[in-house]
């Protein structure tokens, strides 16, 4: 049986999910925006090790419940191991979302960095809807990759000298099996479901790695980035050129993404300066049956 991919990643999960989101602003959205203030029974879809359970039931009303599917049994077996040690009511289902049935009785449905994989978001949508009961929300935490790339500053270096836009735009807007643009995509889909009440927020994360941070806070926060693929070396030059061509982009683009890429990956170091900001889109609406 092959190996479910996302089982192979728990340590970039792991090392990654702290550079989207400060709690502060977590809290600010449960308790200001949403306005929970009963307990409430949340169901995640591709919860992973449990990411999102673990950032908002300690926010939510004390008595929430918290209901997790994923297809990786790795990922769910640390979700378990995870959840074991603290004081909430939760269930993991190894299962796929595709198919998994489930009846209308959560009052939130969630998902985190899901979407973005799946090649009919708008139908996992609607299943993620079929599992809310009525008058109960759905909340979906999506990358807008394009916003993210624009928010670079490598002290030193002009932006387009390490992020070419251009070239990054026009990718990202072929599909390739995934559409890193899909959070700004999600307040349409969910009219389209019928969804009320439809809004949107950008997480207010920016990550700052300096060199006079602190070395064990610098160290953590350097690895994280370099985790997300930024200042990643680039791969071969004619094999990186040669499957930007196939996507679509001239030669003269694919050389100077790759010229871009290196430089990057060149002098992005642990004394860098370096301000980052994923911005995050989190969309939401109301389910009225």
């Amino acid at each position: 049986m092959e190996e479910y991919y996302w089982d192979t990643q728990l340590k970039y999960l792991k090392r990654t999910r702290d550079l989207y989101y400060n709690d502060d602003y977590l809290d600010f959205l449960v308790k200001s925006v949403w306005k929970i203030s009963k307990p409430v029974h949340m169901i995640d879809f591709g919860c992973g090790f449990g990411y999102l359970g673990l950032k908002l039931l300690p926010l939510l009303p004390k008595g929430s419940k918290y209901t997790g599917i994923d297809k990786g049994q790795q990922l769910i077996h640390k979700a378990k191991e995870y959840f074991s040690k603290l004081p909430y009511e939760t269930e993991f289902f190894v299962e796929d979302t595709h198919e998994i049935e489930l009846e209308s009785k959560y009052d939130i449905a969630v998902c985190h960095a899901f979407l973005l994989h799946i090649s009919e978001p708008k139908k996992m949508l609607q299943r993620m809807v079929n599992a809310i009961a009525n008058d109960g929300k759905i909340i979906c935490f999506e990358p807008h990759w394009i916003s993210g790339m624009s928010s670079y500053k490598l002290e030193g270096y002009k932006q387009s000298q390490i992020v070419p836009l251009g070239i990054l735009q026009k990718l990202f807007e072929e599909s390739t099996g995934i559409d890193g643009n899909v959070g700004a995509k999600i307040p349409n889909y969910l009219a389209e479901l019928g969804v009320k009440n439809i809004e949107c927020r950008v997480s207010d994360k920016v990550n700052f790695l300096h060199p006079d941070q602190q070395k064990q806070e610098k160290q953590k926060l350097f690895d994280s980035l370099k985790a997300e693929g930024i200042g990643g070396e680039p791969r071969k030059k004619d094999q990186f050129i040669e499957s930007l061509i196939k996507r679509g982009v001239t030669l003269k683009e694919a050389q100077e993404q790759f010229e871009a890429e290196l430089l990057f990956s060149q002098v992005f170091n642990l004394d860098s300066s370096l301000i980052y900001a994923p911005s995050m889109k989190i969309t939401f609406g109301e389910i009225n049956n």
